[in-house]
Order: structure tokens, then sequence, then C-alpha cells
């Protein structure tokens, strides 16, 4: 490819839902809403956990991170997706794509391993009980949590080095809701053949491997709860994961219809709903999940309210 007849662009103009016409204010208000509900849930959850003595446990900590890793990417995406519905487009510098997409994917990788920690956590908790304090103690949880943020945010930058060295030449423009991956290899004049191995084998790692961990636990936690011989004691033992096993459908379920199946089997439109379902809808319903049927976080709640209450 002739180099010298192209222009290196600096700026990524990013077209979301166009032709919105008189939708545009319901919809800017309606993804405005979603926000500050996602910012009020999950921030809501991180200061409970921290301050209530009934939530120290390893299940609530991991919870905690779940929400913190849910508010950064909302609050990474969220903006963006603003500024295209009101003016049709968001402009952003390379870098500032570039940035956006590497919060993304750190994000996204803490999140599949924090599950698969948690789906750990409720293996030895029904299938080990008398060993779980020993096992899951403080200081193993926190070593677990660590490493699923610093894989997440560490394994991503060999993607980005690659990005950055990527030159971007005449088109500037991308039919999506955010920097991601496909639609910067698309647009790029550069040979980008290494850079999609790199990333085809460093996904199905991070998305398979976590994905049977889960798997594996909650093949034995279902071994061991049939084992349970009263009613009550399986349902006790069922609704600790319920929760849980509900957030990893919806969220592998939405990855693997976006990311595993060719997006050109999508239409645009279908690939930016599921994207849009993917990054604000999901990190919104997480919290809801979590708290509609656990007591100790209504509880939690309660107390904290009532002590609002009487400083009022």
């Amino acid at each position: 490819m002739n180099e010298k007849n192209q222009t290196l662009v600096s700026e990524i103009v990013l077209l979301g839902f166009q032709n919105l016409h008189n939708l545009k204010i319901p919809l800017f208000s309606l993804f405005l809403l979603i926000y500050i509900i996602t910012v009020w849930e999950n921030v809501l959850i991180i200061v409970l956990v921290s301050s209530s003595r009934n939530l120290q446990s390893p299940m609530y900590f991991f919870l905690q991170q779940l929400s913190l890793s849910d508010l950064l990417e909302s609050s990474n995406i969220v903006p963006t997706l603003l500024q295209t519905v009101i003016y049709d487009r968001a402009t952003l510098s390379i870098v500032g794509c570039i940035t956006q997409f590497y919060f993304f994917c750190s994000l996204e990788i803490s999140d599949l391993l924090i599950l698969a920690v948690m789906s750990y956590d409720r293996y030895v908790a029904i299938c080990i009980p008398l060993r779980y304090t020993s096992i899951m103690n403080y200081s193993v949880c926190v070593k677990l949590v660590l490493i699923s943020w610093l894989l997440g945010f560490g394994i991503t930058i060999i993607t980005v080095y690659l990005i950055g060295t990527l030159q971007f030449c005449d088109q500037n423009t991308i039919n999506h809701l955010y920097c991601d991956l496909l639609p910067l290899l698309e647009l790029s004049c550069s040979d980008t053949f290494s850079l999609q191995i790199e990333a085809f084998f460093l996904s199905v790692t991070l998305i398979f491997l976590p994905f049977t961990l889960i798997t594996v636990s909650y093949m034995c936690i279902a071994h061991a709860i049939l084992k349970i011989v009263s009613n009550i004691g399986r349902q006790k033992a069922f609704s600790t994961c319920s929760s849980h096993l509900t957030v990893v459908s919806i969220f592998y379920g939405t990855l693997l219809s976006i990311y595993l199946f060719p997006s050109r089997k999508h239409s645009p439109a279908i690939s930016k709903v599921l994207s849009l379902l993917y990054t604000i809808v999901i990190p919104m319903v997480n919290p809801l999940i979590y708290s509609l049927r656990n007591k100790d976080l209504k509880e939690a709640l309660l107390k904290k309210l009532n002590k609002l209450c009487k400083y009022a």
C-alpha cells in the first residue's frame, strides 16, 4: 500500500446512533438516568460493604470489587455515548480512543476474573464448608482480587502497545458507540495480522479459562446440593449462588453474542444494541440482582437509613 498518497489522521469520529431526530432528548435522558442509577447502586454497595460489620465476608468483598469494576466501566463509556446521542458523533484523539479501549478491555478482563473468583468462593462455601474460613481468609481474598486487577490492566498493555504502532489513514469514522478493537483494526491502513493473532489467542484464553473455572465450580456445587437430603437445605445452598449464576449467564451470554460470532452476521444497529446492553445496562442490573434476594444487604441498608434519620 502506497503510504505517500495517504493522509494520516489524528482524530477518530464515533458515529453512534444515527438519524435519531425526535428521539435524541428521550434517549439522552434514558441513558443519563441509567448512568445515575448505576453510579448510585454501585457506590451504595461499595459503601455498605466497607462500613457494615455484617458484610465483612469474602462474598461481599468480591461483590464490592465487581461493583467498582462496573462503576468504572460505565463511567468510561457513558460520556462518549451521551455525546454521540446529542451531536450524532463524538470526536476523540487517537490517544483518547486507544485509552478508552484500554480501560474498557482491562475492566472487562477484571470482571471475568472476579466472576471466576466469586464462583470459586461459592464452591468452597458449599462443597468444603468446614474449611471455608481457613481457605478463603482475608489474605487470600486480597491476593485473588489484586491478581484479577493486575492481570486485567497488565495484559491489555500488550494489545494497546501494538495498536499504538498502527497508522490510521484517510478514513477516521467508526460506526460504533465506543472505541473497540475490531473497528480500530478495520480503520487502520497498517498490517494488522500479528495484532489479530495476538488478540485472538488472548481473548480465547481470558474468556474460556475463567468460564471453565466457573463451569467446573458449579458442576461441583450442583453435585454437592443434590446430596443434601432436606429441601430447605437445598434451597438455602442454591440461594447463596443463584444471584452469581444469573449475573454470569447474562454477562457471558452478551459477551459471546458480540465477540464469538462474527460481527458481519449482525446489522450495525443490532451490534450497537448488544454493546449498549453489555456496557451500560449490565452494570446497572448487577447490583439489583445481588441485592433483591439478599437479606444482609437489605438489613445493612436499613441500618444506614435509620442512622441518617436519627441525625436528620
